[in-house]
């Protein structure tokens, strides 16, 4: 079961996260809301510092290729994760310019609609996240909520699709076992359930890592 730590914010909290067994990190551009966004120029810094074998996401909400593969090329991550919908020809751009890096598409489960989502993507991407946003709601909604979702969409999503699935949304101890037996999923995705005061929790941390390795 991979695990991915998001929204790290310095140094100090990728080094916590990779002591603690995270196989990935995530690192959040400018977002329109939510938690953990940090300069590109932090992006990059952190991104240096990380060992091999540990995985970086860029999370981008930008929607033309363009300005994606530069701040991939700006942030040097390995891997982009795509928190909203973008414009046709992104994926074979991304491809093109990037061969190297990792593509992920996130989809908000709202709903059974989310199957059919999914399904277009994975022709295109490397793995899909499933997480909690509101993609149209007036301020848009694209991560970091600390909302679960229906597991039961999840899980058919992931039958659905043939790439690997990361699940997210409103994970901490309490919840990830029966998440990880409900879905199947390839990886958890967690952010709000490991931090405290807007930190991210050593002890927290370690004990949903505990929780998973127990249950799988």
């Amino acid at each position: 079961m991979r695990i991915k730590v998001c929204c790290i914010s310095s140094p100090d909290e990728a080094r916590i996260a990779i002591d603690a067994g995270a196989h990935a990190l995530g690192l959040v551009s400018a977002m329109p809301s939510g938690p953990g966004p940090i300069s590109d120029e932090l992006i990059a810094e952190i991104a240096s510092r990380v060992p091999p074998g540990v995985d970086t996401f860029l999370l981008t909400c930008k929607h033309d290729a363009a300005s994606i593969i530069d701040q991939l090329r700006q942030t040097r991550c390995r891997t982009v994760q795509l928190v909203d919908e973008v414009e046709e020809g992104a994926y074979a751009r991304i491809r093109g310019e990037l061969p190297n890096v990792r593509i992920v598409q996130v989809i908000h489960v709202q709903g059974r609609g989310a199957i059919e989502e999914a399904r277009a993507a994975a022709e295109h991407v490397d793995a899909i996240l499933l997480d909690s946003g509101r993609p149209q709601a007036a301020i848009k909604e694209l991560g970091g909520t600390g909302r679960t979702h229906d597991w039961t969409i999840s899980a058919a999503l992931r039958e659905a699709v043939s790439v690997p699935v990361y699940l997210a949304g409103g994970l901490n101890e309490s919840n990830a076992p029966q998440a990880v037996r409900a879905v199947r999923p390839f990886g958890l995705d967690l952010c709000s359930g490991v931090r405290s005061n807007g930190k991210l929790d050593q002890a927290k941390l370690r004990s949903f890592v505990a929780a998973v390795r127990a249950c799988v």
